[in-house]
């Protein structure tokens, strides 16, 4: 409900008490905020910076002009080679029906179409790959379910780490915190929007990009991306605090302060908890859970130190490279113009003219560059390797030098998805707790019956109304375990192992059109031909008349064989559970099944 306006005072307290609490909060989290912005510089490539201790990022400047000061940055590929493999995991969420009847079977596989719809509306996929590039570079992003009233359907929005302030940063998870702030600014004119209230915008720090740092060698400098804060103008904070429910608050508290004013002050919207529960609209999605520790760590943080060392070796082996092509040379006191000399270097046919008497001019012997150089840039190069994770198998799309065996390749890829299977688990935990919500939005607020329109496997539309009494439960399951190696083509060559094998085939080794309408569906060629596409609807309509059998009738078209064969596996399925008459009626259809093919073929 919205703040009245007859208790001014109240709202002015709430307002205050909640600014101050996102103070607080804000003052215990900058650590991790530098941390963030840190790796965030590193991985655009600016990796001459450090967290300063007035809680700032700061640039390191060269102490002369001729330092070399290029970045190489290995961060980058790391980051970008383990985003693309776990944007590979897409499982698909069903939902597991309660029993194995057929009646809670159907019940499953519709609440498991409105799944599918839902997470295609929501484009869910392209939100994961948002959240998880969050997550590999600062090590936690979130993900915030909500249901839009005037659109009449969910919503899911992904929240940077910089947006979500627990009441600790020593819970392990959002269940285990009191409170949770969301905190995020918006234009005076997006909160008249949404709120419809207006508010004073004002000048706000953000987080942005310039372009103001610097690197570069002798006789040249470039810039690279930095992430500073910038002021935007007209803008205004949006604070909202969620409260946990308590014995106190059955229904927890919602706070919605944007700038001065109290925008919301009531109970917890959504029921998005067990047992009907109110609970907090997020998911949380970590690269590395830290023991302890609310926030996940990111491999960035520990690959910093390396790609520091490697920059310095690299850079101080190009300095003795300078050295070695350009020379320094040596000049006796007044014997040459010095300044004619460093302004124009010993350029080719130059003629250098020495006082008479004096020691010649030479070139410095700087001897050779130390092996030390080649053997620690080897050095470094491995531990990235070893720290991060990321093979040069993976990183590099090519196979090593000292490796030519097929198995020992197998190893490698093997041990590239072991070390990124934290980050996969949490990935496949936060679209199930997604499934789980969006489930129990629809479940609260779908009162009248919703229209929804998705496409099979086959790519054929399917259109369908439902209610929030269609929802039959959010025990959700995946599809796949593994989505590295559960692939269509693993899948495909696992079915014709079996087909081989005799398993799928009857006792006179033949296929039914069902079994071969559903092999062909899971090897994606549902729609083959239009032979496969009638098995499919003669299987549709049978499913259909067992839950109305009064209304079903054998038809000259039917494909009778293929129709007993469904209506008896669906009282074999129900029987415990079916009414004696419609048991009786559905027995009596198959019959006039097998009766109309014995008599008609």
């Amino acid at each position: 409900m919205k703040a009245k306006n007859n208790n001014v005072n109240f709202a002015e307290d709430v307002v205050a008490e909640v600014k101050a609490d996102f103070a607080n909060r804000q003052k215990m989290r900058r650590p991790y905020e530098l941390a963030w912005q840190l790796n965030m510089n590193f991985v655009m490539g600016n990796q001459y910076c450090v967290a300063s201790a007035q809680g700032a990022i700061e640039q390191e400047e060269k102490y002369y002009f001729w330092q070399e000061k290029q970045v190489f940055n290995h961060i980058a590929p790391i980051v970008e080679t383990r985003l693309a493999r776990l944007n590979r995991v897409r499982p698909r969420p069903i939902v597991r029906p309660f029993t194995n009847s057929d009646a809670d079977v159907n019940a499953a596989k519709l609440t498991s179409k409105i799944l599918r719809y839902v997470t295609d509306k929501t484009q869910l996929s392209q939100a994961i790959g948002r959240a998880t590039n969050w997550s590999e570079v600062c090590g936690t992003a979130f993900y915030k379910v909500s249901w839009d009233s005037q659109a009449g359907d969910v919503g899911l929005s992904v929240c940077s780490p910089f947006e979500i302030y627990p009441d600790s940063n020593v819970t392990e998870t959002l269940d285990d915190c009191t409170s949770v702030i969301h905190a995020k600014v918006y234009p005076a004119e997006a909160i008249r929007d949404i709120w419809g209230i207006d508010v004073a915008g004002t000048s706000v720090k953000v987080f942005g990009l310039d372009g103001n740092a610097t690197i570069g060698g002798l006789g040249y400098s470039s810039a690279t991306v930095s992430v500073t804060q910038e002021e935007k103008q007209n803008q205004a904070l949006v604070i909202e605090r969620y409260t946990k429910p308590t014995r106190d608050l059955p229904f927890g508290r919602l706070e919605i302060v944007a700038g001065d004013k109290l925008v919301y002050f009531g109970d917890m919207p959504y029921v998005l908890g067990d047992d009907g529960l109110r609970a907090y609209p997020f998911i949380r999605q970590t690269s590395h859970e830290q023991a302890g520790c609310f926030w996940g760590t990111s491999i960035v943080e520990r690959v910093i130190p390396i790609q520091r060392a490697y920059n310095a070796v690299k850079n101080r082996k190009h300095e003795f490279l300078n050295r070695l092509s350009m020379g320094v040379l040596t000049v006796e006191n007044g014997s040459v113009d010095t300044d004619s000399l460093e302004e124009e270097g010993l350029s080719p046919g130059k003629i250098l003219v020495y006082r008479q008497g004096a020691e010649k001019p030479a070139l410095m012997d700087n001897g050779r560059i130390p092996a030390d150089f080649a053997d620690e840039e080897d050095k470094l190069l491995s531990e990235f390797v070893s720290v991060s994770g990321v093979s040069e198998f993976a990183r590099n799309s090519h196979t090593p030098q000292t490796v030519t065996s097929g198995v020992a390749l197998q190893l490698i890829a093997e041990q590239d998805d072991i070390r990124v299977a934290c980050s996969i688990d949490s990935i496949r935990e936060a679209i199930r707790k997604i499934s789980k919500m969006f489930l129990r939005l629809y479940k609260q607020f779908v009162s009248s019956q919703k229209l929804i329109r998705i496409a099979d496997d086959s790519g054929k539309a399917e259109v369908f109304y439902f209610t929030s009494g269609d929802v039959s439960g959010d025990d959700i399951v995946f599809e796949t375990e593994n989505e590295f190696t559960d692939t269509p083509a693993t899948r495909r060559t696992m079915l014709f192992d079996l087909l081989n094998a005799g398993i799928l085939t009857d006792k006179e080794g033949k296929l039914s059109q069902s079994s071969k309408a559903k092999i062909l569906t899971i090897m994606g060629f549902g729609n083959w031909d239009n032979a496969q596409d009638v098995s499919q609807l003669h299987i549709a309509r049978a499913e259909t008349e067992n839950l109305d059998i009064n209304r079903a009738e054998v038809l000259q078209i039917d494909d009778h064989l293929l129709h007993a064969e469904e209506h008896t596996r669906y009282v074999l399925s129900c029987a415990d559970k079916l009414d004696i008459s419609v048991r009786d009626k559905i027995v009596a259809h198959i019959q006039k099944h097998k009766q109309y093919f014995k008599e008609n073929g």
